[in-house]
């Protein structure tokens, strides 16, 4: 139960650690600097009657207070007791200060600290896993969900903190008055069950908004990426309508949350005046305490139960975003489920090749690749070819290190790609996919990946170029390099997206270029350029193509045939036509 109760604070102290218990022993301060103040107003009222002398008995457990003066040596005095409030109140205020501060200092470290961790375990997600995620989850948990959740622990915090002002409250008015302590504890108690219907109504309301957050964030992904086509198609009308309803629902589940945050905040005064003239009342004619013995417990217990009501208000506050914050840590938890292994030698250049032994792979129980065995030269040239569904991006998807394997290994250079440091082995691979991947950005940053504009990085960049058959397009451009493709390479047509795709990856100095479908939705004069590319850059690279074109493999040094993730046959594009009546079959259909 405790641990239930606690998930929350467990979670914010997982992010700030001892940073948590500093905020709240300034609480304590504010609390306790802010209760020897109000205590030392009872000799000043005191001292109203110039025929009256201070009574010290009237402070109860607090008259040590009045004792610390006379120790001092000053008496008490109206001097004395006019320094001591102020003195008193001035260290309140720094520390109330200090608290503030160190709260907004606090809460955008959590913010910072939170964007970050879940930024870095989401590049070191396991590409399986995120294939089966969804994307407009992902969007409203990183963009819209962060902000409620700083809200969230903005809350959840200023209600822990007014909670330690009621505790030190309670405990002043305890050693000041016992009895009137015991009625603080059963107002304060009548007055949260009245807040725990609200409380629940809140909480659900919130899970609404953040379940709408993720659909409407996944609505407005597809909106900006089939832009063209829900356009073109006069779809764009009936789209409207699924994001008008899922924006209604979430304005519906606002306008709850709106209500019953202003039932809170209406009741709050009535509340506190009702239960302070109850206990007047309980203490004067039940008790027969005199006015003037009950006045420092008074002002304690207005001073608790204003902080009671602002700790209720916190709250429910705070559940306006819970569903936030509990999304939040299950997406931590869904990260933290699937972040990929590293292993620890350092990939440098492919010498010998790579090779697959008895590789077997399945996909949600579906098996993709059965007991394939294939050896893949330095700097050859090889295809993988077959029906849809045949194996082949997964194949390559398993050379890329995206997936693991079920069952066998595969090894570069004898070394267990498994073993292997991810990011130096990343960084030797080239990789083109039938969608070519364009940054809104200019082209230099799009080909260089936002390396600086040195003079070694510009000649670099246009012998990139070059070799991608690109350059002369791009000289003829106003701003050349400096031009700015748009959203997904708007600007330019599909052969020359891909094309500077391929430049991209002849920027990076790597060992492996994988092509995968890369000129499949490309005209055939396009695809014509682009395997003249392909061809001329045969001997520099470990090549690996994906084809269902068989006119763009020709070339190839081998080419391996998969069916039903097995590989049945292998050879060069002349011997395969020879051995194999599938692949013959496959020629005379495209007419190659």
């Amino acid at each position: 139960m405790l641990n239930k109760y606690l998930t929350n604070f467990n979670y914010f102290y997982s992010q700030l650690k001892y940073r948590v218990f500093i905020s709240l022993g300034l609480s304590l301060m504010v609390g306790v600097l802010d209760g020897f103040g109000l205590a030392m107003f009872i000799p000043l009222l005191q001292m109203v009657d110039k025929d009256a002398k201070p009574d010290s008995e009237n402070f109860g457990g607090m008259k040590f207070l009045i004792e610390g003066l006379d120790k001092m040596g000053l008496g008490l005095t109206l001097q004395s007791v006019l320094m001591s409030i102020l003195f008193f109140f001035i260290l309140k205020g720094l520390m109330k200060f200090a608290q503030g501060y160190y709260n907004v200092l606090t809460q955008q470290l959590f913010i910072k600290k939170l964007r970050i961790d879940y930024v870095r375990k989401l590049g070191n997600f396991q590409f399986k896993s995120f294939a089966n995620i969804d994307s407009g989850m992902v969007q409203n948990t990183l963009s819209g969900e962060v902000g409620r959740v700083s809200t969230a622990f903005k809350t959840y915090f200023s209600a822990v903190q007014a909670g330690i002002l009621v505790g030190v409250y309670l405990v002043l008015a305890m050693i000041t008055n016992f009895q009137f302590a015991a009625l603080v504890a059963i107002g304060g108690g009548v007055s949260n069950l009245l807040y725990n219907r609200i409380y629940k109504k809140t909480k659900e309301t919130s899970k609404r908004i953040t379940k709408g957050g993720h659909a409407y964030q996944g609505l407005i992904i597809q909106k900006v990426a089939f832009f063209k086509y829900l356009k073109a198609t006069g779809l764009m009308g009936k789209f409207f309508d699924k994001l008008k309803d899922s924006i209604e629902y979430i304005e519906s589940s606002n306008k709850k949350i709106g209500f019953y945050n202003s039932l809170v905040v209406a009741v709050r005064e009535p509340m506190v005046i009702t239960v302070v003239v109850l206990i007047i009342l309980v203490q004067v004619n039940i008790f027969s305490e005199s006015i003037g013995a009950i006045v420092l417990s008074l002002l304690f217990f207005y001073r608790s139960l204003n902080a009671l009501v602002e700790l209720q208000n916190q709250w429910n506050n705070f559940l306006n975003v819970t569903g936030s914050l509990h999304n939040m840590i299950e997406f931590g938890k869904t990260l933290d489920g699937a972040q990929e292994g590293n292993g620890t030698r350092e990939f440098k250049h492919l010498q010998e090749g790579i090779e697959f032994r008895d590789v077997s792979f399945s996909y949600e129980g579906r098996p993709v690749l059965n007991q394939v065995d294939l050896h893949i030269k330095s700097r050859s040239t090889v295809a993988f070819i077959g029906e849809s569904g045949s194996g082949k991006t997964t194949l390559v998807n398993l050379i890329a290190g995206l997936y693991k394997t079920d069952r066998g290994e595969i090894f570069l250079d004898d070394i267990p790609i498994i073993e292997l440091e991810k990011l130096s082995y990343h960084r030797r691979i080239g990789y083109i996919t039938q969608e070519p991947v364009i940054f809104s950005d200019s082209i230099f940053n799009n080909i260089t990946q936002w390396a600086p504009k040195t003079p070694q990085n510009i000649q670099k960049f246009w012998e990139a170029l070059e070799k991608a058959s690109i350059d002369k397009f791009i000289s003829s451009l106003p701003d050349q390099e400096e031009c700015l493709l748009g959203n997904n390479g708007i600007q330019v047509s599909g052969g020359q997206k891909q094309r500077l795709s391929i430049a991209r990856e002849l920027y990076k100095d790597i060992d492996i270029l994988i092509m995968d479908e890369a000129t499949s939705a490309l005209d055939s004069e396009t695809e014509r350029i682009i395997k003249e590319n392909i061809d001329s850059l045969k001997g520099q690279y470990t090549m690996i193509i994906v084809a269902h074109r068989l006119s763009t493999i020709k070339a190839a040094d081998e080419i391996f045939l998969l069916d039903k993730g097995e590989i049945v046959a292998s050879g060069d594009y002349k011997s395969l036509i020879e051995k194999s009546d599938q692949v013959r079959k496959m020629v005379e259909l495209q007419e190659v």
